[in-house]
């Protein structure tokens, strides 16, 4: 089968995946076999080719926002016909047994695997899944416009409900990429004000076209003070200015893997209970609940489509903030 193959962290300038020829993978135990149709590109992708993320397997096919046809199942996978379309997010599999799996937080588990990063994931014509860890894909999504939930929405879902957003308060998104994209969909369902600030005029613009009632540079202040904030930009240099724009007793939400330095700041910023949080991967209840979500919505994701052979490519548009929502990769 044909994948793109990352042999040593590189910058994505360098054009480091090496489009080639792999042995088709087989599944065992309760592994499924996934036929990929499409897998959408993610800024932690970056952080894995670039080695922000220490490298974990090499050579690693990256990718984890999946969404294709199961084609085989291996002897202990039942709950799954083939021919049924799923999706695979980043949380490859968890160890079940640690206290966070046995108090239902599985997103800390101790030995958990990631696809794309310590397994192979989805920049290739198959892939292989844990059987308990894929989602069934709501029929109202076509594979490309589904590929983006699979981590910016499930992930930008955990921020909104960590961040205890809800309907009548003001939300505050930092960065306006995929996770943005969606999550502003969410919040504005549930009735909540959203305020955008991002670099980019062009996600300025899709903010707005979104529900935004404010779009402004990354580091303005909002006009109006927030109940919540959500940092989507790797950038830890935003998180003095989200903390200004709080609420006394708001809360600001990191929802990156990846997280430049954050600089010294005044401890008046984070006076008066505000609570700042990190969001660590998901669980297997989030990605199901908000498909759930997503499909009554229904959400919309802004998609650009890169062949799989152009994964630099893509990956190169989405560093420079080129991406007007999601990049997916068009596999089969």
């Amino acid at each position: 089968m044909k994948a793109c193959i990352l042999r040593s962290p590189a910058p994505i300038e360098t054009n480091p995946l090496e489009f080639a020829d792999v042995p088709k993978p087989q599944p065992a135990g309760a592994q499924v076999l996934v036929r990929v149709n499409a897998c959408a590109v993610c800024r932690t992708d970056l952080h894995v080719i670039e080695g922000e993320l220490r490298p974990r397997k090499s050579p690693i096919t990256p990718g984890h926002q999946v969404v294709g046809i199961i084609e085989a199942a291996g002897p202990d996978a039942k709950q799954y016909a083939p021919g049924t379309r799923v999706g695979i997010a980043w949380l490859h599999s968890t160890d079940g047994t640690c206290e966070y799996c046995r108090a239902d937080r599985e997103n800390l588990c101790d030995h958990p695997s990631f696809t794309g990063y310590t397994v192979d994931g989805g920049y290739a014509e198959y892939a292989l899944a844990e059987e308990s860890f894929v989602y069934p894909i709501p029929d109202g999504f076509g594979d490309l416009a589904a590929a983006p939930l699979l981590c910016a929405g499930i992930i930008g879902f955990r921020c909104l409900r960590l961040g205890n957003v809800e309907g009548g308060g003001r939300l505050g998104l930092y960065g306006f990429g995929a996770a943005a994209s969606v999550a502003i969909q969410v919040a504005r369902h549930w009735g909540a004000e959203v305020y955008a600030s991002t670099r980019d005029e062009r996600h300025q613009k899709l903010a707005l076209e979104l529900g935004s009632v404010w779009a402004g540079g990354t580091l303005d202040a909002p006009p109006q003070k927030l109940d919540t904030a959500i940092i989507f930009a790797p950038a830890g240099e935003i998180v003095p200015a989200a903390l200004k724009a709080l609420k006394k007793g708001g809360t600001l939400v990191l929802g990156g893997i990846h997280m430049s330095t954050i600089p010294a700041m005044d401890y008046d910023l984070l006076y008066q209970e505000r609570v700042v949080r990190s969001v660590a991967n998901n669980t297997r209840q989030d990605g199901h609940d908000f498909l759930r979500v997503a499909a009554g919505i229904p959400i919309h994701t802004e998609i650009e489509v890169f062949p799989l052979a152009e994964a630099n490519r893509a990956l190169n548009a989405l560093k420079n903030d080129a991406i007007r929502g999601a990049a997916v990769l068009q596999v089969s």
